[in-house]
Order: C-alpha cells, then structure tokens, then sequence
C-alpha cells in the first residue's frame, strides 16, 4: 500500500513517515500544498493523509483537485476542532477527519478502515494478494502459504507486499532500498540481502514450489517457475 503524507510540520511529517513505514506502508511525503498537488494528482496513491493548514495551497485546494481526478480515500488532519471545519472537509470530499494531536494507534485503524473501503482513485486498491499458494491480506497484515500463517516482520511484510505488487519483474537491490527502507543505496550495506534471506527461509525454504528468486548480477524476482 502507497500513501502520500501532505504536512508542512517537520517533525510531525517525519514521525508519520517513520511510524507509517515501520507498519509496512511505502510513504511519501510532501511538504506543502502545491507539492503535494502534484503528487497526489500526478502519482498513483492508496490513500493520502491531508494537513488542512499548509503553505502554498491549503488543505481544501488540495482536496478538491484530488477528487477532480478521482476517488482516492482522504483522511484530513489539522489542528482545527471547529465543527464547521470538519464538515466542509467531509462535505468536499475527505473520507475521515483526525484533530490533532491524536493517538498512532488511531490514527493506523483509521487508515486500516479506510483501506478497507476502499476507493477507484488508486491503482493498487486490492486488498488481497495471491500467488500460487501465498496469500497476502493488505489491511490485517496476514500472510499465508499454503494455509499455513507466515510469521513476518514489518520489513519483511513490505519486502514481500512489494515484490508480489510487482511480481515477475526483476526488483535492484537499490529499489529495494529506497522503497522498503526509504534510504539510497550504500554498496557497503547488505541490508538487503539479509532481509532477502530471512524472508526467503520464511516464504521459500519450507514449501514448493520456491517462488523468491535471486537473479545474479540484477536482483529479485517473485515469480512461480515450471
């Protein structure tokens, strides 16, 4: 799952980012309204998490030109706890409201929930994944294989998640880097392939047919071969 964060406060930004990624999602940010505009309505987003005081072009700007394009599930933040303010938001078309400040944990079961819902905004809005006998649940974060439940870390459910969003294509171990663990690639570290190798004694060693394969010299691929 991909979501925008759209926040001008540092520190608050940052806090989302590292939280949001440690529970598996691939996040970006954007620091103000205009870039995040851009974003959401030039990339493909699951679901965008919408400060409604920022630089540039507020909260609603943003909003009405998300929802000129599409359906993309919107859940607003602000420190605004008037309730004229949540209901234009709600009435504009932002699916939840979040005052600040607020709680994590709400905060993920209100992105759970809205993920859940759904919208037809995003390109990747199935909740379920499924390869030969490996079956991925997006939102409760379960993971199975051959009906058995896989005991995964949050690094290693968005490594898998990843990999089976873009199953058959070769993945870099740069790639990896810089979606899973948000961090550009240091040939020095094998921060990768230690986390390949531990999913790989997870999802592969135990099963047939393997399905996490090391394609020398280029990187990953998750593909079921004859």
């Amino acid at each position: 799952m991909r979501l925008l964060v759209i926040e001008d406060e540092l520190k608050l930004a940052d806090y989302l980012h590292k939280g949001l990624s440690e529970n598996g999602y691939v996040v970006d940010l954007a620091r103000d309204g205009i870039e995040g505009r851009h974003l959401a309505t030039e990339g493909e987003y699951d679901l965008l998490l919408l400060d409604l005081m920022l630089p540039g072009i507020d909260g609603f700007g943003v909003l009405k030109a998300v929802r000129a394009r599409g359906n993309t599930p919107v859940l607003m933040l602000t420190a605004r706890d008037k309730v004229e303010d949540r209901v234009r938001g709600l009435q504009e078309g932002a699916d939840d409201y979040l005052v600040k400040p607020f709680a994590f944990s709400e905060l993920l079961a209100r992105v759970a929930a809205l993920l859940r819902r759904g919208g037809n905004g995003a390109a990747h809005n199935s909740t379920q994944l499924r390869l030969a006998d490996l079956e991925i649940d997006l939102v409760s974060r379960k993971v199975h294989r051959a009906d058995k439940r896989l005991d995964l870390t949050a690094k290693e459910f968005s490594l898998l998640s990843l990999l089976l969003r873009r199953r058959g294509q070769i993945l870099s171990r740069t790639t990896l880097a810089e979606q899973v663990w948000d961090m550009n690639f240091d040939s020095d570290t094998n921060v990768v392939e230690v986390a390949v190798r531990r999913l790989r004694a997870k999802l592969d060693d135990p099963f047939t047919p393997k399905l996490l394969h090391t394609v020398r010299g280029m990187g990953y691929v998750l593909e079921e071969r004859p």
